[in-house]
């Protein structure tokens, strides 16, 4: 396909958008049906859509059907050219600007019904009294429950303009009357950087959730704090990262480079080769370095990733990353709807573009390749990964690939030995999110004791929770297996306790817990203590060090977020 039959429907997207507007300019054109003008590109669609609303037989809100088209039209470019309409442009961004006007709280839908999971500290909701295990029935003193009500509804009616108020009607816990709560909404920060802690007596822990506007000065507050603590090695966390900006991953991986070492360049059609290189400034730059990955790390993780192993600069853990490696401009429109528009590729400082394979149009095998991996056994052997593009090489010379995500240092594979099938349908089915909210709710003025992931872990140990699980599993249609429960007992028992500490503590506390017994954290402190952490010429790599590394992360679905939205 040559370059302007490609970029033709970026053409055809905007003249939909204005077809409406000008298509009566060409009424005149019109004699019955059939055209007096040559048909090409932008007429031809602009022309469609006059007839269909001057002839059609049934009356056309042509304003929806430029709506429902607009997504079509962007999807036959690549998979991550999209269309965002005005009433979620707000939601698509929130994520990235780093805050929101909200009422402050973290929510989740069970049962028709929506349930406080946490309240933000110091947030509108918190000062007005709303509790963790508050269910919200009513808002502005309309019903709020029902098979209508979805994360999207939610958002849409609890956020609003700051100095704002909105009325809710709350049942709580132990309580039979309703209790009516006004909220007067608030900017609400989001963060990016939802851990900070000390590992052991030297290596430092940051968890990055994404790339927003706010993430590099996170950062920076991070390293201060454990600079305090005296950090001498660090971890940064980016599994399940799907990104964000560019311009945050280059802030922090400046941070850890020495002076003029390329960190990414972005090349396309129309935009020039741009390249950013590192200003020497940095703070980290002989800090022993790790950087945490899997499959669901992409786009400015990728970014990070790239930098840090073609500079040499540390050593990359984990599972081969996402493959996003297209650079998206947002386009906004007069009603408020935008586009994101791809662009350009980036390009690791070895030259490779990490963008896995992909045809135009709807493209089902790159919507699944997750899932064609997992098929495929990748997940579990480093002998499985399939390179598609060629062989690059980092400044010292070791091989790298691309055209198909960050492949890792150091594979960690996910473990298979004690999963079972009741494990599988008792993660994947909800059961364990249900059971350990339920069982939170039921127990908070107990568990609210224990301030503390020790302490709390502590008391939990005690209450036979895997037991109480089965059993209430068992009433919601998950038949009991002794056998496969025994098997997988470290598995469930491990789970449950990691969501009764996130519903009672916090995100660092859950990832603290869930670090423990993390094997690729334990690779990470194997390589800082052996001195390992900055990579070896090829010539002077231990053969050992080639071998795919068996430990396992049987964690993974527990890292999973469970369906929390925030308003």
């Amino acid at each position: 396909m040559n370059t302007k039959n490609r970029f033709s429907p970026l053409w055809l997207a905007l003249a939909v958008v204005i077809g409406i507007a000008i298509g009566t300019f060409y009424a005149h054109h019109f004699s019955g049906n059939r055209l007096s003008i040559i048909n090409s590109g932008s007429n031809k669609l602009n022309n469609l859509l006059y007839i269909i609303d001057d002839q059609y037989v049934d009356t056309v809100d042509m304003a929806d059907l430029v709506e429902q088209a607009m997504p079509q039209i962007l999807a036959e470019l690549d998979p991550h050219s999209t269309y965002i309409s005005a009433k979620d442009v707000q939601t698509a961004n929130d994520d990235l600007r780093g805050s929101f006007s909200g009422v402050g709280i973290e929510f989740t839908i069970r049962h028709d019904t929506l349930r406080v999971q946490n309240v933000i500290s110091e947030g509108p909701a918190e000062q007005a009294g709303v509790l963790a295990g508050d269910k919200i029935v009513t808002v502005d003193d309309s019903v709020f429950t029902g098979k209508s009500l979805t994360n999207e509804e939610a958002m849409h009616r609890l956020k609003g303009p700051q100095g704002t108020k909105v009325k809710l009607g709350i049942l709580r816990y132990g309580e039979k009357d309703l209790r009516h709560i006004t909220v007067t909404r608030g900017e609400i920060p989001m963060k990016s950087v939802t851990a900070a802690y000390m590992i052991d007596d030297q290596a430092g822990y940051i968890k990055i959730k994404n790339f927003g506007e706010n993430t590099y000065l996170e950062l920076l507050v991070a390293l201060a704090q454990l600079a305090d603590s005296g950090f001498q090695q660090l971890i940064i966390d980016l599994r399940g990262n799907t990104g964000g900006y560019l311009q945050s991953a280059v802030q922090i991986a400046n941070e850890f480079l020495p002076k003029n070492k390329l960190i990414v360049y972005t090349q396309g059609r129309r935009s020039p080769r741009e390249e950013h290189r590192s200003d020497g400034r940095g703070s980290y730059q002989r800090m022993p370095l790790v950087i945490l990955i899997d499959e669901g790390s992409a786009s400015a993780s990728e970014i990070l990733a790239g930098a840090i192993q073609d500079n040499d600069r540390g050593t990359i853990i984990g599972r081969r990353s996402f493959g996003k490696g297209l650079v998206q401009k947002p386009v906004e429109f007069g009603d408020g709807s935008m586009m994101r528009l791809t662009i350009a590729r980036y390009y690791t400082p070895s030259g490779r573009c990490i963008q896995k394979p992909y045809t135009n149009g709807m493209d089902k095998d790159y919507e699944e390749d997750l899932l064609m991996r997992y098929q495929h056994g990748e997940f579990f052997s480093q002998d499985s990964i399939k390179h598609v593009g060629p062989e690059y090489h980092t400044g010292i010379g070791r091989v790298v690939y691309g055209g198909g995500g960050i492949t890792p240092d150091i594979f960690v594979p996910e473990d298979t030995v004690d999963f079972t099938s009741y494990y599988k349908e008792a993660a994947y089915s909800g059961l364990i999110l249900q059971f350990g909210y339920d069982y939170t709710d039921q127990n908070r003025s107990t568990l609210k004791n224990f301030d503390d992931e020790a302490s709390l872990l502590k008391h939990i140990k005690k209450q036979n929770l895997v037991e109480q699980f089965v059993q209430y599993a068992e009433k919601h249609g998950l038949k009991r297996r002794n056998l496969m429960i025994q098997k997988s007992h470290r598995l469930l028992e491990q789970y449950i306790y990691s969501r009764v500490i996130y519903n009672m503590l916090s995100e660092e506390a859950w990832l603290q817990y869930l670090n423990d017994d993390d094997s690729a954290i334990h690779e990470a402190l194997r390589l800082f203590k052996a001195g390992e952490a900055f990579p070896k010429t090829p010539d002077l790599v231990d053969k050992k060090q080639k071998k795919v590394s068996m430990t396992y992360d049987y964690r993974s679905v527990h890292r999973s977020y469970s369906v929390i939205a925030r308003a």
